[in-house]
């Protein structure tokens, strides 16, 4: 088969290259995806019981990038949606990120409004302030008894739950993610623009691949037909250091494992996720109908468990983020670059780093531009 463009991945990096060349460029694209569907990890479909559910864990769309918003939006029509999270601190379900409507659920209300007038004096009003740098800077015993509580209760136990690891062993990337709010806003994300796709992920990509230029082919390594695929170019989306043979060693992963449950309860929840910091072996639990807005008999939740990432047996979720791995992508970064002329390497797994959804789209917009000029 001749082909411009072989593409080695159907998640939103490749699926938005493909759409980009096959629609402004009018060149042929072959999408090769070793899954059963394409949409990558943000693949949903409707289980036995009616309920639009997420396969990979949920995923909500957020951006401040207005072109990544327009774009996505030549695809979808949009449910407007606001997420937010509770999460089980000494018993009681507060808000995160951790604000002020947490302190007051959680201490007496003269006490919270101590710890909130010196949050504002030293940090100021609607900001987020990591609670690691609050640890370090904060001035005066009470501001720094509420940052070791946030530590201890919050953020300590769920971060060793996910990664397997101490907060102080990550990257400070990571640990900004877990601030104090100074502010009432319950929402998890602030973006300008937030949604989910008004009938699932999956519809979206399927309206973003329907060109005649596009050809998917799933269930599908690309090693099987390398030898039958004639391309001018080729786009990898996939893990790099497989790609190379993994000629200098492994890049080491954390991945999950989900559990569906499906109940007669109308609702289980008051809001879509749940974390659980310090209890049981999972981080938390989501309720879908929450994000599609559906009515239906039931609700289907699920119960998301971290663990290690076993080559072949499970998914590589997240890239882990410490400075010697990213000196070993480094090297593999280099092996890229003496084929750039014949192999582009993008997306979550080929650079090696963590993409939200819109960062993904937006890596992939930006090299589509590399690719056009």
């Amino acid at each position: 088969m001749k082909v411009d463009w072989l593409i080695v991945g159907a998640g939103f990096t490749g699926s938005v290259l493909a759409e980009r060349i096959a629609t402004q460029l009018k060149q042929k694209v072959l999408l090769v995806e070793q899954r059963n569907h394409i949409a990558g990890n943000a693949y949903d479909y409707y289980d036995e019981h009616g309920i639009l559910v997420h396969k990979y864990g949920p995923h909500i769309f957020h951006t401040n990038a207005k072109h990544v918003w327009d774009y996505l939006t030549q695809f979808t029509k949009w449910r407007s949606y606001y997420h937010r999270v509770l999460g089980v601190v000494d018993g009681k379900q507060v808000p995160l990120p951790f604000n002020f409507n947490s302190i007051y659920a959680l201490f007496p209300s003269n006490y919270a409004d101590e710890l909130i007038k010196q949050l504002i004096e030293q940090y100021g009003l609607n900001i987020k302030v990591p609670i690691l740098k609050i640890r370090q800077t904060a001035k005066g015993e009470q501001l720094k008894f509420l940052a070791d509580y946030i530590y201890d209760n919050v953020f300590h136990n769920y971060t060793f739950k996910q990664w397997n690891l101490k907060p102080e062993e990550l990257s400070p990337a990571v640990t900004a993610r877990v601030p104090i709010h100074t502010s009432r806003d319950d929402r998890y994300f602030q973006d300008i623009y937030q949604g989910m796709p008004k009938y699932g992920y999956t519809t979206l990509f399927q309206n973003m691949l329907n060109h005649p230029n596009i050809k998917v082919l799933l269930n599908t390594s690309y090693r099987e037909i390398a030898d039958e695929i004639q391309c001018k170019k080729m786009i990898f989306t996939g893990r790099i250091d497989e790609f190379f043979s993994y000629i200098h060693g492994d890049l080491p992963y954390r991945s999950l494992d989900f559990k569906f449950i499906h109940s007669e309860q109308k609702q289980m929840q008051l809001v879509a996720t749940v974390n659980y910091p310090n209890e049981y072996d999972y981080t938390r639990i989501t309720e879908f109908k929450h994000l599609t807005g559906q009515s239906a008999y039931g609700s289907t939740y699920i119960e998301e468990y971290p663990q290690a990432y076993k080559s072949g047996k499970n998914i590589p979720y997240y890239p882990i983020p410490k400075d010697e791995y990213k000196d070993l992508y480094r090297q593999y970064r280099l092996e890229a670059d003496k084929m750039k002329e014949r192999v582009l390497f993008a997306g979550r797994l080929a650079d090696y780093q963590y993409y939200n959804m819109d960062q993904a789209v937006a890596r992939a917009l930006v090299l589509f531009k590399e690719i056009n000029r």
